[in-house]
């Protein structure tokens, strides 16, 4: 199940798979005018308090089905404002029809008369915080009003995850909300309707574009905002942690920082300007350096362990000891994952093993993805970490919620793609959930090679992953 600040990432998923928004909208209102109709009857006056968004949007839709009612839509707003295509179509369609359809520019000037039922879609599931302005007056008004209250998706002003209101919140009588329902709706005193709105369960399941609305960034962020990343790899292999630190900093990690034995630690940098590297002594990690790696750890959002560690028996029983000693964000990769289901950590893990590894560290697997769907969410719940295990169809999975990625191709059997998916996942580490960073990073590393291929045809490198993982991540997604 997916979490409810997550509507519009499902929405963008249905889309992606052939439902569109504006479907989604037709549906949602609908089901609200049907309340509406069981609330009230056909003469009877009905006011609509609508936002600017896509839940004005759906209010737009409730309008055209009630057009037998004695009905009033009241824009927040300015009609050019509206943030959406689709719900400004909406708008339009209000105008077309000669509906009673009017802009509301300063909350002074709402009047709603004398209505027997007011629908409230001001504001939907991904808008927290105590009201502003004209949302506030605007709920106070409905709550003043004599009226049956029916709310679109949840009374604006509630927060849909904890039913907690941070100031004045709409009074609904009834709540319309859709696909499922939102945890928050079981504190609110009113009837609750789920319409089914035909939201596909692999919109849930599969990993697609809408996912990559979770990357906005805030206009005045500063650096270290988006993540600072500590790469513990190298000795036997240079290439590995340089192509995770690449990769970390191409998924949007502000820096990024390399331990690496000394022996090789030139040669790491040498790959990228923006690599700084944090030698240790020696040619491998040793249980020596543990406790000079926690130091280094605690400085960043997320450590990306094993990306050319190697498994020599030190540098296994350093990596044990320094997850027993860790209590912050990790991604395991490579040779280093063996040794997570003999660990007791307070650690938060993103292990991000191919089916080989999977197998080695005592899971199971199968062709079938839907049958290694299962396997790896028992696993995950078994050993208390986020898997994300490679294959054709990438499984990822707390336990509790599984993701299944597509993107892809048999170019990626090439070595060095899982370094590029490791240092991506740890970037989106340091500001996702980690079932969200590990499902966007097999996503975006996925579809970079899709670009890579598309553009030059098989025969790619990991490096050539790269430059095409910004794209990928934040690029358009109708290429």
């Amino acid at each position: 199940m997916m979490r409810i600040q997550d509507q519009a990432v499902l929405d963008e998923n249905a889309a992606a798979l052939g439902v569109p928004r504006k479907q989604l909208m037709e549906s949602s209102g609908h089901a609200v005018a049907r309340v509406v109709r069981e609330v009230a009857d056909a003469d009877s006056e009905v006011a609509i308090v609508a936002g600017r968004g896509n839940n004005g949007g759906d209010a737009f839709v409730t309008a055209r089905f009630l057009d037998d009612y004695d009905g009033s839509v009241h824009l927040l707003g300015r009609a050019e404002t509206i943030t959406t295509d689709i719900a400004r179509e909406n708008w339009d369609a209000l105008q077309r029809a000669e509906l009673d359809a009017r802009e509301v520019r300063d909350s002074a000037d709402l009047d709603l008369g004398s209505p027997d039922v007011i629908i409230d879609a001001m504001l939907g599931t991904g808008v927290t915080g105590a009201l502003r302005e004209p949302e506030a007056t605007a709920a106070q008004r409905i709550n003043d009003a004599d009226a049956t209250v029916v709310a679109v998706d949840v009374p604006s002003g509630v927060n849909a995850d904890t039913g907690e209101a941070a100031g004045v919140a709409v009074e609904a009588d009834h709540v319309v909300t859709f696909h499922e329902t939102k945890p928050g709706l079981a504190a609110v005193d009113a009837d609750v309707t789920v319409a089914d709105i035909g939201i596909p369960e692999t919109a849930e399941r599969f990993v697609e574009r809408g996912d990559l609305l979770r990357l906005s960034r805030d206009p005045a962020s500063h650096k270290g905002d988006h993540g600072e990343v500590l790469v513990v790899g190298g000795g036997p292999y240079t290439g590995a942690p340089a192509l995770a630190a690449q990769s970390a900093f191409r998924a949007g990690a502000d820096l990024v920082r390399v331990a690496c034995p000394e022996s090789v630690a030139s040669e790491v940098q040498s790959f990228e300007e923006g690599i700084i590297t944090r030698a240790f002594a020696g040619e491998m990690l040793q249980p020596t350096h543990v406790d000079q790696l926690l130091d280094r750890a605690v400085q960043h959002d997320v450590v990306v362990f094993g990306p050319g560690l190697g498994d020599a028996n030190g540098t296994l029983e350093a990596v044990g000891e320094f997850l027993e000693a860790f209590d912050g964000r990790a991604v395991v990769d490579a040779d280093a994952l063996q040794v997570v289901p003999d660990v007791e950590t307070d650690a938060t893990l993103l292990c991000t093993p191919h089916q080989g590894e999977l197998q080695a560290m005592g899971g199971e697997t199968d062709e079938d993805w839907r049958e290694r769907n299962d396997l790896v969410a028992g696993f995950a719940d078994d050993i208390g970490h986020t898997l994300l295990v490679k294959g054709a169809y990438d499984v990822i999975s707390d336990g509790e919620m599984t993701r299944v990625n597509r993107t892809g191709n048999p170019g990626m059997t090439v070595g060095g793609t899982g370094d590029v998916l490791a240092g991506a996942a740890g970037a989106l580490l340091c500001t996702q959930d980690p079932v969200d960073a590990g499902a966007i990073a097999a996503y975006a590393n996925g579809r970079a090679g899709d670009i890579v291929v598309e553009d030059r045809g098989f025969g790619l490198t990991a490096a050539d992953l790269l430059d095409a993982l910004p794209t990928a991540l934040w690029g358009d997604q109708d290429e």
